[in-house]
């Protein structure tokens, strides 16, 4: 989570109306490109995952998952200045895609499973477009909201991990409801970032949302499914 830039001192009001604008020009440049590849990354990931359940390919397993999740990460982070971090948004997407679709093959058979899949993808839609839309016609600066959603999204990490290897079905519910409010949050907190100046890089600004969304649409299906005693 990126730092605000300061407007630096100017000389004159003419200086500091030029600056203001291409701020403007710079900050617009920055969303349409996040959205832009924002949009290629969803329709690939949700191909890689369409073909992970068309020829039921297996669950990688949460500690092959992990490794490559943040090795990827990592990738994109040192590469973000360059062509290659296109490259590795892509495979970072795809890998997600491809850890994605056993657990939403899983939901699809359920008795239900059509709907609740339908619901969580909707509830996250609207959430994104509530939360993006909300922030770019108020145009809220939400730089403050960074130390406390980082610290909360590490909590509910590591207490997701908790869940998984203790077996706590009751604290897994509870760490997929405080995702979903910390994932809102995010959203709202990225898109404040980018029309401010505060995240300058679009690649970066892409993974983020990306992120935000993929993990607010399983803690949404989980929820969904524990609603429908499924």
């Amino acid at each position: 989570m990126s730092k605000y830039n300061e407007l630096p001192r100017a000389q004159s009001p003419q200086m500091a109306a030029q600056y203001g604008e291409f701020s403007r020009s710079s900050a617009q440049k920055v969303l349409r490109n996040t959205y832009m590849l924002l949009s290629l990354t969803l329709l690939f990931s949700s191909g890689v995952a369409a073909a992970s359940i068309q020829f039921n390919w297996p669950h990688s397993g949460l500690l092959l998952t992990l490794v490559g999740y943040f090795g990827l990460l990592f990738l994109v982070e040192k590469t973000k200045n360059s062509a290659m971090g296109l490259v590795s948004v892509f495979a970072l997407t795809g890998f997600m895609g491809l850890t994605l679709g056993p657990i939403v093959s899983m939901y699809l058979k359920l008795p239900n499973g059509v709907e609740l899949v339908s619901m969580a993808l909707g509830t996250t839609g609207l959430i994104f477009i509530t939360m993006s839309g909300w922030v770019l016609s108020t145009g809220k600066e939400l730089s403050g909201w960074g130390k406390s959603l980082t610290v909360g999204i590490l909590m509910a990490f590591v207490l997701g991990l908790g869940a998984y290897f203790f077996n706590m079905p009751a604290l897994s519910l509870a760490v997929s409801g405080l995702f979903i409010i910390l994932l809102t949050g995010l959203i709202a907190y990225q898109t404040s970032a980018i029309i401010h100046g505060g995240e300058t890089n679009y690649i970066s600004a892409t993974v983020t949302l990306f992120v935000s969304i993929y993990n607010l649409f399983l803690s949404l299906l989980q929820i969904f499914g524990v609603l429908s005693d499924d």
